[in-house]
């Protein structure tokens, strides 16, 4: 069974030349070409395909916008990006609108049809320059959620915050740390205050979770 492929780009030559490519496949089908975002959804509600090949800044309606309102309508078709833009605020876009990959014009045919095939089998496919991207964004968010509560701790805080979700005292966490049981007191005050957790049960689940601990001692 043939893969149908709907492709979308406000360049008339963009879309002849991958439909020339495309038919040289003989399980990919390209069954109808869109000049812009409102022809995309049109095309898309007459011909279901599986595969919709998005250009991101098309007129009268941006591929982010047409990606977007195909979800909502149609779940089951995936939607591909193709574009020239690498910048963070368009992979963003049709990322979060539902896109399943995100390829860049640049790339070669080899790469086009292997994104097609990996989102048909239901992977996500992006470009490796588009991973890097996404990847470093990611990273940078899970630093930023760590810092904005963890990262106020100090390290004599952290030291204590672990011992305390590993079970042991205050009397123990004050022998081992060599310091006084008001020391170590006052250190898990401030570190509920800190962290607006206000039990050590809690406190336990938090540091499983940032990986200061695990239950598994």
């Amino acid at each position: 069974m043939s893969i149908k492929i709907l492709l979308a780009d406000d360049h008339a030559i963009v879309r002849q030349g991958l439909r020339s490519l495309l038919e040289k496949e003989s399980d990919i089908e390209v069954i109808g070409e869109a000049e812009d975002g409102r022809k995309a959804m049109q095309l898309v509600r007459e011909l279901e395909p599986d595969i919709v090949i998005m250009d991101i800044t098309m007129p009268n309606l941006n591929g982010i916008d047409a990606t977007h309102e195909i979800m909502g309508e149609f779940p089951q078709i995936k939607v591909i990006a193709l574009s020239i833009h690498s910048h963070r605020q368009f992979i963003a876009g049709m990322l979060k609108a539902g896109a399943s990959g995100y390829i860049l014009k640049e790339c070669l045919f080899d790469e086009f049809v292997q994104a097609i095939r990996t989102v048909i089998d239901g992977g996500i496919y992006l470009s490796p320059r588009i991973t890097g991207v996404v990847v470093s964004d990611y990273i940078g968010k899970l630093l930023t959620a760590v810092n904005s509560k963890l990262g106020t701790l100090t390290d004599r805080e952290h030291e204590v915050l672990q011992l305390l979700a590993e079970g042991k005292f205050t009397k123990q966490i004050a022998l081992e740390l060599h310091v006084s049981t008001k020391a170590i007191e006052a250190n898990r005050r401030h570190i509920m205050e800190k962290l607006d957790i206000h039990s050590i049960a809690e406190l336990t689940k938090y540091a499983v979770r940032e990986g200061l601990t695990s239950l598994e001692q």
